[in-house]
């Protein structure tokens, strides 16, 4: 064999290449458990407007393989009957950094039914989830950008 370190590179190269997992199935991010939002920031026509979640409100997510549900409620309970609650859930999808969420359950009714595209990062234990969120019939047409850390059990 003339070129030994030739042919030794080109094999090589070959069994490095024949990983079967496309880039979508490498850089899937792992939504599973529970996971606490920090803060949100909305930005309608321009505008943006921040929410810190770790004052007055509480909000959690919890994903499994192809669920997810979020409860949000009012941190200090008010004397009156006026406590704010949310939550909804559904399905979603994932691929790669392309998370889409289905609402097929929540408390007002014209956003159930709808579909939300996000972009999804993960560093650590902070997911960011960044999107449009759009819903005819409301006053609500903008993008959102939320932070949340993962509760550990």
């Amino acid at each position: 064999m003339k070129h030994p370190i030739i042919f030794f590179s080109v094999v090589i190269i070959f069994f490095l290449s024949c990983n079967t997992k496309t880039t979508e199935e490498k850089t899937s991010i792992n939504l599973n458990g529970t996971w606490q939002l920090l803060s949100a920031v909305s930005i309608t026509k321009g505008d943006s407007t921040f929410t810190d979640y770790t004052k007055n409100q509480k909000m959690v997510k919890i994903v499994n393989d192809s669920y997810f549900a979020f409860l949000k409620h009012d941190v200090n309970v008010p004397k009156d009957s006026s406590l704010n609650f949310d939550a909804g859930g559904g399905r979603y999808t994932l691929n790669g950094d392309k998370y889409k969420e289905y609402l097929d359950f929540y408390n007002d009714k014209k956003w159930e039914g709808k579909s939300f595209d996000f972009t999804v990062t993960l560093k650590n234990d902070t997911l960011t989830q960044q999107g449009v969120e759009k819903v005819e019939g409301t006053n609500v047409d903008h993008i959102i950008i939320e932070k949340y850390v993962r509760i550990k059990n």
